[in-house]
């Protein structure tokens, strides 16, 4: 085992964002829809330790959903 493989870090998958009124938020029922800053065939970030590190597309197979990588950001690129 490597001495890396142990080393926790944060990883974060994200689809979009918005900003919203917190009275909105109390307000919402099951159901309630949240509109993002995105559209479907934009990329889906991911982010390790806060950094971009690639961005790619979910894939959605039945109960399942996953993330294709299609593009690693190089450092200082975001």
């Amino acid at each position: 085992m490597s001495v890396l493989e142990g080393i926790p870090i944060d990883l974060s998958i994200v689809l979009g964002s918005t900003s919203i009124p917190i009275r909105q938020v109390l307000n919402m029922s099951r159901g309630a829809m949240i509109p993002l800053d995105c559209g479907h065939n934009d990329p889906t970030r991911v982010y390790v330790n806060d950094e971009l590190v690639a961005e790619g597309k979910i894939l959605v197979n039945g109960e399942h959903m996953s993330l294709e990588i299609t593009k690693v950001v190089q450092r200082g690129e975001s």
